[in-house]
């Protein structure tokens, strides 16, 4: 089992920055995918930025240039830095576990709200 604990949402003006961050616990695989998806209302949920736990990291092409992922693997930790926000970026942010190597496992964070004002 590995658990997923996000903080970091709030409320911000557009052109404003937050910082997410989600801590993982549990059975955590040397080799893994972290990563962060994002639901908006009436929406299906997608891919924001992912990671890996050698540092390659893939992005949404919405968010290129503005969102950054990074990763502390001493604190299982994995962070979103969200910069130029707009009001589109407003949505349920989950933090998302991959095993990449063995039987699939993946694991969901209980998701956090990011709001921007126009």
């Amino acid at each position: 089992q590995v658990q997923l604990v996000e903080s970091g949402g709030g409320l911000v003006q557009a052109g404003g920055s937050l910082r997410l961050s989600c801590a993982a616990s549990g059975s955590i695989d040397s080799i893994n995918l972290m990563g962060w998806y994002r639901q908006a209302p009436g929406k299906q949920r997608e891919l924001v930025a992912s990671i890996y736990s050698g540092g390659v990291t893939n992005y949404a092409d919405s968010v290129k240039g503005r969102f950054t992922i990074s990763r502390d693997n001493a604190k299982n930790t994995v962070y979103l830095q969200m910069n130029s926000l707009k009001p589109e970026d407003t949505a349920v942010y989950y933090c998302n576990y991959k095993r990449v190597y063995g039987q699939p496992i993946n694991y969901w964070g209980q998701g956090t709200q990011v709001t921007v004002s126009s």
